[in-house]
């Protein structure tokens, strides 16, 4: 028997930014998402971008099939946006309560995302109407232009391209997603009410010199990548600082190990299944733990205009470290779950 030290009780989370990607990946992760959270933002990267409604809803009720009965996580589903992005399929998922947001990859940037804006002169229409009505445009925010150093490519980003698409339509809502730099926390900070940020669970605890720490470590690799110990503890200040603002959205993106484990490994960082523990515990060793359901169960419901979730989740800690796979099998193959090399004392659990 465990022995508790530790509990808070608070609303349900939710997951800002997930990806779920496809079969037979989608029905093995699937259930660490929708037995732990309320809701979960959708990416839209599939091998075949979701750029049409009709895809978006077909991605969906396949979702939405999976979930056992018994479980009301709701997916919030995002359309991909492109140059042959059509308002109508934005305007028909926006009726239909299904599409959620819409996702910003520059082009190249991150897995699947070779469809991604080079021409951000083609598409200024486009955001205009996404403005108008009223969803949030979500960015991967870094340039691919690879003459810039990986390092700053999320900082010149800023400069580049998210200072003009405020001046321009300043009442479009925009999330920075997963931040990973103090340019970032700044902005945000600086900017309008419309202006907001999702954090990852990772970036709240590695460094760039945790992809090589004694060799190369290609399950800390993801996109983008990250920082100096500088940015992420103001990263980490920004998100335990209860600032509505700055919200959770794990970036949880499962890659086959031998996709990941090669002489060009993708980016990605598995962790649904130890995410919200990982967050407490960060909360925890910063004192701020009465700020955890503000970072993980309201700022981004308020964000959205969405209601809370009704349901409660309590968290509890341990004397004795948790115990969770350090991978999982899909059928001959493997996805390895995210570890900081540390133990996890805190675990949660939705209540009946």
């Amino acid at each position: 028997m465990k022995e508790e030290i530790k509990s808070i009780i608070v609303k349900t989370p939710d997951d800002w930014h997930l990806h779920l990607r496809e079969s037979p990946i989608i029905e093995k992760v699937l259930p660490y998402s929708y037995k732990s959270y309320g809701r979960a933002i959708i990416m839209p990267n599939l091998e075949i971008p979701i750029i049409t409604f009709s895809q978006a809803k077909r991605y969906y009720e396949k979702i939405k099939y999976l979930i056992k009965t018994g479980n009301n996580f709701e997916p919030l589903m995002t359309l991909f946006l492109s140059e042959d992005t059509k308002v109508q399929d934005i305007n028909e998922g926006v009726k239909s309560g299904i599409i959620k947001a819409i996702k910003f990859y520059p082009k190249g940037v991150t897995t699947n995302s070779s469809g991604g804006i080079k021409n951000l002169s083609k598409i200024y229409k486009l955001l205009e109407k996404i403005a108008d009505f009223g969803i949030p445009l979500l960015i991967h925010g870094e340039t691919s232009n690879t003459e810039i150093d990986i390092y700053d490519r999320e900082a010149y980003f800023l400069e580049e391209t998210v200072l003009g698409i405020r001046k321009n339509i300043p009442n479009l809502k925009i999330v920075l997603e997963h931040i990973t730099t103090k340019e970032s926390v700044d902005y945000v900070l600086e900017s309008k009410k419309n202006v907001a940020a999702t954090v990852t669970a990772h970036h709240l605890i590695i460094n760039r010199n945790h992809i090589f720490d004694g060799g190369m470590r290609p399950h800390f690799y993801c996109r983008p990548i990250a920082k100096r110990e500088e940015h992420r503890i103001a990263v980490r200040a920004a998100a335990t600082s209860g600032n509505s603002k700055f919200f959770l959205g794990t970036d949880s993106a499962p890659h086959f190990d031998h996709n990941k484990e090669n002489s060009c490994g993708c980016a990605g960082i598995f962790s649904s299944p130890n995410a919200l523990g990982y967050v407490a515990q960060v909360f925890d060793e910063d004192s701020c733990i009465n700020n955890l359901e503000n970072f993980i169960s309201i700022n981004g419901a308020k964000f959205y205009n969405l209601p809370l979730n009704s349901s409660l989740t309590k968290f509890r800690k341990f004397k004795e470290a948790i115990k969770y796979p350090e991978k999982i099998k899909i059928g001959k193959n493997m996805i390895t779950l995210f570890n900081p090399g540390y133990p996890l004392y805190w675990e949660n659990d939705i209540l009946p």
